[in-house]
C-alpha cells in the first residue's frame, strides 16, 4: 500500500510500481479531472501541480511522487468557491468542449507562478527579474497544452486576468 498526500489529503492505493500518476488519479482514485488525451506528454490534457509545479501526469510514475504535494483540478477549487483561474475561464468563455480545460487551468496556475519566481521563457524580453505577462509571454508558456477547439484567445485573455489581478 502506498500513501499519497493529494488535494491536502492523504490517500492510500495498491498500484503496480508501473502505474503512472494519471492512472492512479484517474483509475485508483476516482479524480478524473485530469484527462489521459495523447498518454505521450504531448496535448496537456494531464497536467498538474507536484509541489507548485505543472506536470504531464501520464509521463511520470505514482512510486516517484509519495513524498509530494500533488494538487489536481479538483483540488485547486471547489463548487461555489472557484480558484481564480477557474472563474476567469469562467467569465472569458476560455473553454469549448471543456476536455482540455483542467489541464489548462492547472497548467496556467503553475505558470503563473513560475512568472511570479522570475522563470525566464523563450518569449520573455529579459531573462533576470519578473517576466512581463503580455498575450505572446502568456501564449509561449501554455504552448505545452493544446485546446483543439482553439479557444486559445479567451485562455489567454483569462489568464492575463488573473495575472492582472494578482498583480
Amino acid at each position: 500500500m502506498m500513501q499519497f498526500k493529494i488535494n491536502g489529503e492523504v490517500c492510500e492505493a495498491d498500484v503496480d510500481i508501473r502505474t503512472s500518476l494519471l492512472d492512479l488519479l484517474r483509475e485508483h482514485l476516482g479524480l478524473t479531472g485530469a484527462k489521459k488525451g495523447c498518454d505521450h506528454g504531448q496535448c496537456g490534457a494531464c497536467t498538474i501541480l507536484v509541489n507548485g509545479r505543472r506536470i504531464n501526469a501520464c509521463l511520470t510514475l505514482a512510486v516517484m511522487h509519495q513524498e509530494d504535494e500533488i494538487v489536481t483540478v479538483e483540488g485547486l477549487g471547489q463548487p461555489g468557491r472557484l480558484h481564480p483561474l477557474q472563474q476567469a475561464f469562467v467569465s472569458r468563455d476560455a473553454f469549448q468542449c471543456g476536455f482540455c480545460t483542467p489541464g489548462q487551468v492547472c497548467s496556467a496556475a503553475g505558470m503563473l507562478g513560475e512568472a511570479k519566481d522570475g522563470w525566464a521563457s523563450h518569449a520573455s524580453a529579459e531573462i533576470v527579474g519578473a517576466p512581463e505577462l503580455t498575450d505572446a509571454e502568456i501564449a509561449e508558456r501554455m504552448s505545452g497544452n493544446i485546446c483543439r477547439c482553439a479557444a486559445y484567445p479567451n485562455i489567454v485573455d483569462a489568464i492575463r486576468d488573473v495575472a492582472e489581478s494578482e498583480a
